[in-house]
């Protein structure tokens, strides 16, 4: 299975979410690679925020992916796409590359957003790792609890 997050710049939030989905998957030795890219090539290239890095670290995650925008392909590499937040989720829903690829789009949260820390402080950071944790057991559930 192959995962992809989605946020806007790809320096916050959905590499956050790799790194935490990584870790936790790992250590309940599901298989399944994860990625993440941004819908704005703001930052392509460059580490994640570094903000970002020194909450996940903290909590003992590790982040070392290099930035990286989205593209229509990806729709085709991925098993399941997760956005962080409603416009994210619209911007890919108007890459997508054919109607029928959008089963693999999902909010990560159901309803709710993640929030960008971005512009907030250090509780923003903690807030994202909060809710990016407790959304691991309901996306087993759906999304892997059926695979051998």
């Amino acid at each position: 299975m192959k995962v992809l997050f989605v946020c806007l710049g790809n320096i916050c939030r959905s590499p956050t979410a790799e790194a935490i989905y990584r870790k936790h998957f790992e250590s309940r030795k599901i298989e399944a690679h994860f990625d993440s890219a941004g819908t704005s090539d703001y930052h392509i290239g460059e580490r994640s925020d570094a903000r970002s890095i020194k909450h996940a670290e903290a909590r003992g995650y590790s982040m070392t992916h290099m930035t990286r925008q989205v593209h229509a392909g990806d729709f085709e590499e991925f098993d399941l796409i997760f956005a962080m937040d409603k416009s994210n989720y619209r911007n890919l829903q108007r890459i997508c590359p054919d109607e029928q690829l959008l089963q693999k789009l999902h909010l990560i949260l159901g309803d709710q957003e993640v929030p960008d820390p971005y512009i907030g402080g250090a509780a923003g950071f903690e807030n994202v790792i909060d809710l990016l944790e407790a959304s691991i057991p309901k996306v087993i559930a759906k999304f892997f609890s059926s695979r051998p």
